[in-house]
């Protein structure tokens, strides 16, 4: 058993107001310097849509994450080892700049130097490449909302598959059917962009399983933002260096929250270590489709467990980490309480950001046996919600961005936040909460006690309480953290230096 640790982000969907905070606390921190203008280490994307970049979810196109061999074993989508000596040059399922945005700035001149007249001047928007004039037509959140829906939702990869019915429910404006997805880095346990990079320069750190680039020894050959099925790798076109999110490695290291956690308007995240055997991940990653996400959840280790505990000792992971693991918000919601999966685990990457489902919004009426109900539904109707087909957005389609297509898996968590709300709402509207309410946990898995921690946790939990953060021991650690004060500087080197062994 090879035990390490991991930093882990949990997203509460249900939670998120698409206010894009996160995103501009993220942009203020990392990515303002020239090159790095059209890079958004997190951004909010509205679903259904296309994302950021444009269709970044069409594996088919862009080629990231890894396929099963027909023998067994994994191999790139991208390319093999002649393939990608062969696209070194020219790489055709690399993302172009049209696929997320030209960068732009505006000729402030327009405004200082206008003459007197009677009309308000204008400052011209030009491109930060080239400098000549431009017509903006894409940004990160370019769909955001019902912006744009006619072009970008309706060309959701997701959307593969779903009945015209359903399809059209969706693009009913009324229904104001749209949901959030906030992405940030995933930090895989199998990472592509680190399998694909001829350099070397990608590597997962051993002390909390944070995926980073050396940029001293990256030679621009993009493989990394090919090979990642999140697109979330960005070449910058000023220096030629590959960056991406850091985690905020430097603020967790001082104890403190990353930004884009941090400024979370909505209190939608939530951050805590979880153990992982490392043996695991090549079997978990080489499974059926169908059993990607149990395979990957047994990775993930109890961190209450003795034997657990003494080979994660025995590995060197601190005795206050695994103290931390013990209380991780994310451990709750992923293991304990079952009601959190990655994204896109068919990409066999193992990504460690997790995401709570969305249920909201609920169809104001419900029916149950062709009865329709004339009332917003109560705590004593919810078992008649039991159907989650009920909610706005279809079930098939959070499946194919969860699960993989399995849907009875999204079924039975959105029936467990169903009966959070139910047993809850009892309390609150009823003054008690009845013997219907009770059967409902019961029938999807749960007690009143575990129906009082998730909702004390998505609700009134204190700030420690969703951020669960270790200390970190530096002075056991062999990469000094000097790359930032380079990259202030202009120079634009990497992040860190050499990595550590055994990551």
């Amino acid at each position: 058993m090879n035990v390490r640790a991991q930093i882990s982000m949990l997203f509460h969907l249900d939670k998120c107001l698409g206010c894009h905070t996160c995103s501009v606390a993220c942009k203020n921190l990392w990515t303002d310097p020239r090159g790095s203008e059209y890079m958004w280490w997190n951004n909010v994307e509205t679903r259904p849509g296309t994302g950021y970049p444009t269709l970044w979810e069409d594996q088919t196109h862009y080629r990231g994450g890894w396929v099963r061999r027909r023998g067994g074993g994994l191999k790139l989508r991208l390319h093999s080892r002649p393939g990608g000596l062969a696209n070194l040059f020219f790489n055709p399922a690399l993302p172009s700049l049209d696929d997320y945005y030209e960068p732009f700035t505006y000729r402030y001149q327009d405004l200082f130097a206008a003459p007197a007249g009677t009309d308000q001047p204008t400052a011209e928007p030009i491109s930060a490449v080239t400098g000549e004039p431009l017509d903006i037509q894409g940004g990160p959140n370019w769909d955001d909302d019902l912006g744009g829906s006619a072009l970008y939702a309706r060309n959701d990869p997701n959307l593969t598959g779903l009945s015209a019915a359903i399809r059209a429910q969706l693009e009913t404006v009324e229904r104001v059917v749209f949901s959030y997805v906030p992405r940030i880095c995933n930090h895989c346990l199998n990472p592509a962009c680190v399998a694909a990079c001829p350099s070397g320069a990608i590597y997962k750190r051993g002390e909390d399983g944070v995926v980073l680039v050396n940029e001293q020894k990256c030679r621009g050959w993009r493989m990394c933002v090919a090979a990642c099925p999140y697109k979330k790798v960005y070449n910058n076109w000023t220096t030629g260096k590959s960056e991406k999110c850091i985690l905020c490695f430097p603020r967790l290291e001082t104890h403190q929250a990353p930004g884009c956690a941090h400024s979370c308007v909505g209190r939608i995240r939530y951050l805590g270590v979880l153990l992982y055997d490392a043996d695991r991940i090549p079997a978990a990653a080489d499974v059926a489709a169908d059993d990607l996400v149990n395979a990957q959840l047994d990775v993930i280790l109890d961190p209450r467990d003795p034997v657990v505990v003494a080979a994660a000792r025995e590995n060197g992971v601190p005795r206050d980490w695994l103290e931390a693991a013990t209380r991780s918000p994310v451990y709750r919601f992923v293991k304990e309480w079952g009601l959190a999966l990655p994204l896109h685990p068919e990409f066999r990457t193992l990504a460690m950001m997790f995401y709570v489902p969305p249920l909201s919004p609920l169809v104001s009426t419900a029916t149950a046996n062709g009865v329709a109900l004339d009332h917003p539904p109560g705590a004593g109707d919810f078992d008649l919600l039991a159907d989650v087909e009920a909610a706005r957005l279809p079930v098939r389609y959070l499946a194919a961005m969860f699960t993989g297509g399995d849907e009875q898996r999204i079924r039975l968590i959105l029936r467990r936040l169903l009966a959070v709300r139910a047993y809850k709402r009892g309390e609150s509207v009823q003054g008690a909460v009845d013997q219907t309410t009770l059967e409902l946990l019961h029938a999807v898995g749960m007690t009143a006690r575990q129906a009082e921690d998730i909702y004390r946790l998505t609700t009134v939990a204190a700030f420690a309480e969703r951020f669960v953060l270790p200390r970190y021991h530096r002075e056991t650690a062999v990469e000094p953290f000097t790359d930032l004060l380079t990259r202030r500087a202009g120079v634009g080197l990497g992040y860190s230096t050499a990595p550590k062994g055994g990551a």
